[in-house]
């Protein structure tokens, strides 16, 4: 029989931190398929539950970092690809990294914190500056990137027969890569005297 410590984890002790954590939940949530209870995860590090508490004040501390942790997975912009590229490889990254984390995305969405999204935001912000779009068309593009996406990822979750993959979403990204096009032509010629 395994004796689990309680409470405050000893100063001594390196085998416990944030960090280690974090990649237990991550580990959990692939073979679980879900978000790990505090009690699940304190039994796999073989610790008391107030021993998590003592590295995050509650769940959703530990959850908020979970997520930013693991949307901090996806495709990283490297700027010096055509922006049709660099999207592309972003919201592939986004779904492969939602179908490997199985109740991801019902997580994110379930969120009153806005840090996990943000990390997707902020890589869309850095392919989209080249653009010199308003504020209002990269926004309306984000919206309907990120709710194509996040529809299709439930799509994938539904899919029994396994025919749906991550390139099936490419024809659908040219649709909206050729209305965004479309709207920087559009642009240019009304700056045309």
């Amino acid at each position: 029989m395994t004796i689990k410590k309680r409470g405050r984890p000893q100063k001594e002790s390196k085998a416990l931190s944030k960090e280690v954590i974090i990649e237990t939940a991550k580990k959990l949530m692939i073979s679980g398929g879900k978000i790990p209870s505090i009690r699940s995860l304190s039994a796999e590090l073989n610790v008391d539950a107030m021993a998590i508490y003592y590295y995050f004040k509650n769940k959703s501390e530990l959850l908020e970092e979970l997520t930013t942790s693991l949307i901090s997975e996806i495709y990283q912009p490297q700027k010096d690809l055509e922006w049709e590229v660099e999207l592309r490889k972003l919201s592939k990254s986004y779904i492969v990294l939602l179908s490997k984390y199985d109740g991801l995305l019902q997580t994110l969405l379930s969120m009153k914190s806005a840090s996990p999204a943000n990390v997707f935001i902020n890589r869309f912000k850095i392919i989209m500056n080249k653009l010199n779009m308003s504020t209002s068309i990269e926004n309306a593009s984000l919206n309907l990137l990120a709710d194509y996406l996040h529809g299709f990822s439930i799509s994938m979750s539904c899919d029994t027969t396994g025919k749906l993959t991550v390139d099936d979403i490419d024809e659908s990204l040219d649709i909206i890569f050729t209305g965004i096009n479309a709207y920087i032509a559009n642009r240019k010629d009304n700056l045309t005297p």
